[in-house]
């Protein structure tokens, strides 16, 4: 068996999404070294069809520290979004209310440009790579990988960093005695569908019916995402382009309203949870994104999230090799952790406000329209629920 090749890194990254690149891109400005390894080819990661709400921090974060500027030529601000129930629309006014607003732009769109970025900067990237495995986190870390061309690496580290996803190896290195998980199944899924048809609104509609949610986006001037909540059981098989437009009706038409339909090119079910370990490192080993952590779509925080402890990460690395200061890395898990909580509270508090359980009582149904009203009737309501959904300020 031939000896593997040895190479060395500053910061060895788990995973070339997002949340890996960004790591990656923000350490290198600064003169710290990585290596970001990834199972999956360049072209399986950028045919990956996801949506994205990007919160003004996201966004701030991907223009300023010089990654593009394309999500403000080529995304859709949005500064406001609706709630429907009982068959009216209440707008909430993002910039009214807090001064800020969202960014609709496809988290593929952030990973090309993201993965743009590292290669014209000549940043180390691996796609495609085999036989991943992690060593040591609690000392100093080892990454054994096959490349594409089958060559195998020693990769040996400072800092070993999981940013790879929702199916994370590095997140099952922490010992079960080191860890809490902290789980939350919820009883129905998401129905997604892409459509061939002009836009039905210019921002988004977040519907509750007695006969379910439904979630109204957009993708281009003539291609729409939609989702409706269905059971997570559901094939979509058994779903044929007039049932769907007829459930949809249901939902969100009334009043005036009606959607704008046509021939439905893509169809989905999205089950979906809130996950939590705790705490996001283990010695040496870091957890950002989904490593750590997932939430219901309701919130549009997932992404989001994951940027957030990318800059939380970045800025603890920064002082412990450029000032000699390990405050900021020791404190990472808590300043991560403190906004993770605040983003499943509120995506919990989004999902459970709009979705219609299936065994829903009467009183459920009255006490939920009541809170809706109770939120859409306060200033102060749709203030915290603007000031979540457009992002809180960056930990400190």
């Amino acid at each position: 068996m031939a000896a593997r090749t040895i190479i060395t890194t500053q910061v060895a990254i788990m995973g070339a999404g997002p949340a890996g690149l960004m790591l990656s891109h923000l350490l290198a400005k600064t003169g710290i070294e990585s290596t970001v390894i990834e199972v999956r080819s360049h072209q399986d990661i950028s045919e990956t069809v996801r949506a994205g709400i990007l919160e003004h921090g996201t966004v701030n974060l991907l223009v300023d520290s010089g990654v593009s500027d394309r999500v403000l030529r080529e995304g859709d601000r949005h500064d406001g979004i609706e709630l429907r129930f009982n068959g009216e629309s209440h707008r909430v006014d993002f910039k009214d209310l807090v001064g800020e607003a969202v960014w609709l732009y496809p988290q593929t769109d952030v990973f090309l440009d993201l993965a743009a970025r590292r290669k014209a900067d000549g940043g180390d990237v691996r796609y495609s790579v085999t036989d991943t495995s992690v060593h040591n986190p609690e000392g100093k870390p080892v990454v054994h990988f096959t490349d594409a061309e089958g060559v195998e690496y020693e990769l040996r580290a400072d800092f070993v960093v999981g940013a790879d996803g929702s199916r994370s190896q590095c997140r099952s290195l922490v010992p079960e005695s080191a860890r809490t998980r902290y789980f939350h199944e919820y009883p129905f899924a998401w129905f997604g569908i892409l459509a061939e048809a002009p836009r039905s609104s210019d921002e988004l509609i977040y519907a509750n019916s007695a006969n379910g949610f439904a979630l109204i986006s957009q993708r281009t001037e003539t291609v729409q995402r939609m989702y409706f909540q269905c059971d997570p059981r559901e094939n979509v098989q058994d779903w044929d382009d007039d049932r769907i437009w007829a459930e949809f009706r249901n939902r969100v038409n009334g009043n005036g309203f009606e959607l704008n339909e046509g021939p439905v090119i893509d169809k989905m079910v999205l089950p979906f949870r809130s996950f939590v370990q705790a705490p996001m490192r283990h010695g040496n080993l870091f957890l950002v994104g989904d490593a750590a952590h997932t939430v219901p779509p309701t919130g549009a925080k997932g992404l989001n999230l994951a940027i957030h402890d990318v800059k939380v990460l970045f800025e603890g690395l920064d002082s412990h090799y450029n000032s000699r200061s390990g405050l900021l890395l020791d404190s990472y898990g808590d300043r991560a952790l403190e906004r993770v909580w605040k983003a499943q509270q509120f995506s919990y508090w989004m999902t459970t406000m709009l979705h219609t359980p299936a065994d829903a009582d009467d009183f459920s149904r009255a006490r939920q329209l009541g809170e809706l009203n109770s939120v859409v009737s306060s200033r102060h309501g749709l203030a915290y629920l603007a000031e979540a959904y457009t992002g809180w300020p960056s930990a400190t």
